[in-house]
Order: structure tokens, then sequence, then C-alpha cells
């Protein structure tokens, strides 16, 4: 008897096999002539009189049956496979153990789906945005949020104001021309918020992921030694399908 794990190893081989070798016989019965044939012969009106002309055959290449058997040898060997590894299935379940915690037990079918929701999820968590560096945060728990100290910028507005050239005197008079310069007339006071993890704390998660995930591995595989019964029912559904 074989092994669960065993199994699934060669279902696949035998699933692409198979699809490819059923794929070409469907083709075969997609062209009616391939089935078609004809005997030719020649026959003189009178013994003694005309030529002989050698007969025309035009073989037949397939038969309605053999091709029907065929497909039907093919799947019974996929239906065999499938239905071992989907009753198998049916009895192979295995703990998730990780860090203290116990989870299950749960089917094969059940921890496949855990591994791809956990697989996408840990791109997820990887893409997740953290702190930029350059600033220096700290938590403000009441809103669940990092921010900054307080930065102060200058707000300036642009002032007309007179410069001098030449002072006047009694016999001249003086010279200025007007220009403008920036002038400070208040201050922003900025703090930085942010959402974002820092990135101690997004290793954190993507690496319980990936331990989750490893977990989850572990335990398909103990699940997957179970003994796969063996199963024939390939033959009695296709001799069914093809009595006469």
């Amino acid at each position: 008897m074989s092994k669960l794990n065993q199994v699934i190893a060669v279902e696949k081989g035998v699933k692409t096999k198979v699809n490819q070798q059923v794929d070409a016989l469907y083709k075969v019965f997609k062209k009616p002539a391939l089935f078609d044939g004809f005997t030719k012969t020649y026959k003189k009106d009178r013994e003694d009189d005309g030529e002989d002309l050698p007969p025309q055959i035009q073989k037949v290449q397939y038969v309605a049956d053999q091709v029907a058997g065929d497909v039907a040898r093919l799947l019974t060997q996929l239906f065999d496979v499938e239905a071992q590894k989907d009753l198998a299935n049916m009895k192979a379940a295995a703990n998730i153990e990780i860090d203290g915690l116990s989870l299950g037990p749960f089917p094969v079918t059940y921890l496949l789906f855990l591994e791809k929701i956990l697989t996408d999820m840990h791109t997820i968590m990887g893409h997740a945005p953290t702190l930029d560096p350059a600033e220096e945060w700290s938590r403000d728990p009441a809103r669940g949020l990092h921010m900054t100290k307080p930065t102060m910028t200058a707000r300036t507005k642009k002032v007309q104001k007179a410069l001098v050239l030449l002072a006047p005197t009694e016999k001249h008079p003086g010279q200025a021309v007007q220009i403008t310069e920036d002038q400070v007339v208040g201050k922003y006071e900025q703090i930085k918020l942010t959402g974002a993890w820092p990135e101690a704390r997004k290793r954190q998660v993507v690496e319980r992921v990936e331990e989750l995930l490893a977990a989850i591995k572990y335990a398909r595989e103990q699940a997957n030694v179970i003994e796969a019964p063996e199963v024939k029912v390939g033959k009695k559904v296709f001799d069914w399908i093809l009595a006469e």
C-alpha cells in the first residue's frame, strides 16, 4: 500500500500524461474521415476486351470502439489515482504546533488552504510601510500613532523698504530706491504623524508568518504519511459506460 505523499508525488505526472493523450484522442474523434475507408474493384464488361485495373483501397485508420477504449484505459488510471488521493485525504490530518500553541487537528485540504492564505499574507505584510529612519519618532498610545518632536519654521512676508543711496544735504536732495525684503512675521510649529510600523515590528510580524507557514508545511508532511487505500473505481465506471 502506498503512502499519501507517494500518491501525490506521482499524481501530477499521471494527470499531465493522461490529459495530453486523451486530448490527442479527442482530436481524432473530431476527424470523421479517419474512421472511413473503402475498397473499390474494377470489373470489365467483357472478359476478352478492355484492360484490367487494380483495386483501390483506403484503409480505415481508427475504430471508434478502440479509440473509446483507449480513452477509458487512460482515464481509468487517472480516476484511480485521484480517488486514492482524495480517500486518503479524508483521513489525513495533523496538528499545527508552534511556540507552545497547538491548532488542529486539521485535514490536509485545510492545511493547504492555510498555506495559500498565509503565503499571500506574507506578501502583504512584506509591503507594510515603516517609519522614516531620518526622523526621531515617539509612540502616541492614545492615537496609536508615532510622532516627531515639534520643529519650527519661519513664515515670511515681502515688505517694501526704502534704501538710501545718498543722504540729503543743504545743497543736494538725497537719493533712495525702493527694495523688497523678506520679513519674518510668524512661525509654524510642525509635528509629523504616521501610522507606519517600526522596522522591528514589521520584521517581527513577517517572521511569525514565516514560522507559522513552516509549521503548517511540517504538519502537512506529517499528515501525508498516512496509508493511501488501493482503489479500482475507474474500470467499473468505464465498463458501464462502454457496455454494449
